[in-house]
């Protein structure tokens, strides 16, 4: 697409060794990032600009047979040394019943600290609902498993337009329209683009019904017991999942540098060869600044409402946030204000 741009070299590689039972939500098990002599696992903005610039590769991330039960990160450094992380379980608890819990107007809502898994909020955690395009973050995660050449040009086709459930794909982009593979999830993580996450599972290996396979196969293996997946962009209204659901799918992609830094990115300019497509994150609470958001992705259709999902850092507490069926955009901003103003105050367990 840019004659500027270089093939991605691998300088960095990451393997993510990750299974989370998938007995209940009751035990999640995640690895505390960091330790000596361990390479950090975030990504700095002028990181991710030489990704989208073809000067470095995507980190590598592939995920362990089923049946593990403990997430091991291993990074290899430039001088082939491996080092490991020490594994660690995290009990997710009952909600232990703060006083003066806030209001919130979404369907359904959960705030989970994500280092102790103390379920800190919820409302109607375990109803099944619309996600909207919420799943496009399940779709990241299969993207970033796949260890796909994230340098590869995809062509926009008008297929990727067609939309699902009988909606229309709205979008700034146009058939024909030409990107990597990284600026495609790019814009669907931070941009919601539709058609880039349909042209991501089009171009995937065996086509789009093996996507939608490692999608809920995906979310089987990381004990998403209520998530269902029909199609990558969220538009069609059967793609379901509870609140606990995405606090586990939150979790597991947190384990993701790529995807943090994607889905946090507030604003990026798409050079496409014949025009610049200037794009900002769907997010207002990104766009504006103010928090410590880690990861981020909203999602909006008529059956599912105004919907988000975070990872954030609250009072030095690693906190989940999740949000399904907000009447409003801005209630939904209010929402999600509301609780992360309120875990600031909580004391944290020790």
């Amino acid at each position: 697409m840019k004659n500027s741009k270089k093939s991605l070299m691998h300088v960095l590689g990451v393997s993510i060794l990750l299974s989370v039972s998938s007995t209940s939500f009751a035990e999640l098990i995640m690895d505390a990032p960091g330790g000596a002599g361990q390479a950090a696992l975030s990504w700095s903005s002028e990181d991710a600009q030489q990704l989208l610039n073809g000067d470095v590769s995507a980190l590598v991330e592939e995920v362990s047979p089923q049946g593990s039960t403990k997430i091991t990160t291993s990074v290899r450094s430039s001088n082939g040394v491996v080092t490991q992380s020490a594994p660690k379980t995290v009990q997710i608890l009952s909600n232990s019943g703060y006083s003066n819990q806030p209001q919130v107007n979404a369907r359904a809502a959960l705030v989970m600290d994500s280092q102790t898994g103390e379920v800190l909020y919820s409302k109607n955690s375990n109803a099944a609902l619309p996600i909207a395009s919420i799943t496009k973050l399940m779709t990241a995660v299969v993207i970033a498993d796949a260890r796909l050449n994230m340098s590869e040009e995809i062509t926009l086709k008008q297929i990727d337009f067609a939309g699902a459930g009988g909606k229309n794909s709205s979008s700034t982009l146009r058939a024909g329209d030409s990107m990597n593979r990284a600026e495609a999830l790019l814009l669907a993580l931070m941009k919601s683009e539709n058609p880039a996450a349909a042209a991501l599972a089009r171009t995937f290996p065996g086509g789009r019904s093996a996507f939608i396979a490692t999608m809920n196969a995906k979310a089987k293996s990381l004990g998403m017991s209520s998530a269902h997946y029909v199609e990558s962009t969220g538009l069609d209204p059967h793609n379901i999942a509870s609140a606990r659901d995405l606090g586990i799918l939150v979790s597991a992609a947190y384990q993701y540098g790529l995807i943090r830094q994607f889905s946090t990115t507030p604003s990026y300019d798409f050079n496409l060869g014949y025009r610049v497509l200037k794009s900002n994150n769907t997010n207002a609470l990104v766009r504006n600044g103010g928090w410590n958001i880690n990861i981020s992705k909203t999602g909006f259709i008529n059956e599912a409402g105004r919907c988000v999902v975070m990872h954030t850092t609250l009072n030095n507490r690693p906190a989940v946030v999740v949000l399904l069926g907000a009447s409003s955009s801005q209630a939904r901003t209010n929402d999600a204000t509301r609780l992360m103003g309120w875990v600031t105050q909580l004391p944290k367990r020790i």
